[in-house]
């Protein structure tokens, strides 16, 4: 049913809105449609675009391996930014040349599709079959091969930047998940903000630790020479929050009971929901937040999970204290830390 048919008619939808239906606007033929130079000359334009949308995709492999991330912002920057750009003109080229060839080269003449009844018999999709045909004669894309041919190119190697990226999402390879730079007798020092040198170290004594403060702590000798080529990862997976509570507000199971010294506890700073880093601590309600997803840990009782996505507690650090009073790891986390996976059980 029409609107036209809806309102009684032509005249009482005029009347209902006040004016007159204008109708349609005069078809105005455009250069291609009658200049077959013209339409060659935009063909062109429009296939230039889907070349460069390949270029793009190209230019992403390229730079994925050409500009490697290393251990500094700057080299990171630059990947980022190379294949970032790589993507964008990939992307943004088969839109315009979509879009041109829309414009330009596929039949405009206007027309009205009158409503109908939902139906499935073999006349309806007869009809349906027909409207692919003429879709296809009106693009124009069983006779224009070269615009055929560039789309299905420019769109066959678009998923693969995607490909690249999934491979970064891990696990990685081996037991790399598993491990990280704490250890038994490993020193805690205070986090500067980036890789700290070993003569730039700042332990910590578990007496400097009052309650109610946290400390961003990494594991001492991170900035030797034998943990150069990957400083960042190595960060990432060993960062820990330090805090201290009051003992008696503690609830903690019999067998880790060894695991904190007089109210001082020490967890990873990485959210097991997708990764962020867990750096709100609440003092008063003993909670630590991720700002991310809002995933919410209760550091009273081994920062089970009480609020939000996450899917496990965040993994603790047993620590103790070394004869010169400063804290100290006893071991490796017990289980691998950050985002939850499918082999997170691994022995």
């Amino acid at each position: 049913m029409t609107s036209k048919d809806h309102f009684g008619g032509g005249s009482q939808l005029e009347e209902l809105n006040g004016f007159t239906n204008p109708g349609l606007p005069e078809h105005k033929p455009r250069l291609a449609d009658g200049d077959p130079k013209a339409a060659k000359v935009a063909e062109r334009q429009v296939a230039l675009w889907f070349v460069l949308s390949m270029v793009g995709t190209i230019w992403f492999i390229v730079a994925y391996f050409l500009f490697s991330p290393g251990e500094t912002m700057q080299s990171i920057r630059l990947h980022n930014t190379s294949i970032g750009l790589g993507a964008a003109v990939a992307m943004f080229s088969i839109g315009v040349g979509a879009v041109l060839w829309a414009k330009n080269l596929m039949s405009d003449h206007e027309g009205i599709d009158e409503r109908h009844d939902i139906g499935g018999s073999e006349e309806d999709q007869a009809v349906a079959l027909e409207i692919l045909h003429q879709a296809k004669e009106e693009s124009g894309i069983a006779r224009r091969p070269l615009l055929r041919n560039t789309l299905i190119a420019a769109l066959a190697i678009a998923p693969l930047p995607a490909v690249l990226v999934f491979r970064d999402l891990g696990p990685l390879p081996g037991d790399k998940l598993f491990h990280t730079l704490w250890g038994k007798g490993i020193r805690l020092i205070q986090d500067p903000g980036g890789i700290p040198s070993v003569e730039s170290e700042r332990p910590i004594k578990a007496d400097d630790v009052t309650i109610g403060s946290a400390y961003h702590v990494l594991p001492s000798g991170i900035g030797d020479e034998e943990n150069a080529e990957h400083p960042l990862e190595e960060k990432a997976k060993a960062a820990v929050l330090l805090m201290r509570i009051d003992p008696k507000e503690l609830k903690e199971d019999p067998d880790r009971k060894d695991w904190s010294h007089d109210g001082i506890v020490a967890y990873s700073k990485i959210c097991t929901h997708v990764g962020c880093p867990v750096a709100l601590y609440e003092h008063q309600t003993h909670h630590l937040l991720c700002p991310c997803h809002q995933s919410t840990f209760d550091v009273t009782e081994h920062c089970k999970v009480i609020f939000g996505p996450a899917k496990r507690p965040l993994p603790q650090l047993p620590i103790s204290v070394d004869s010169e009073g400063y804290l100290v790891a006893q071991s490796d986390f017990p289980e691998p830390v950050g985002p939850t996976f499918w082999e997170i059980n691994h022995p």
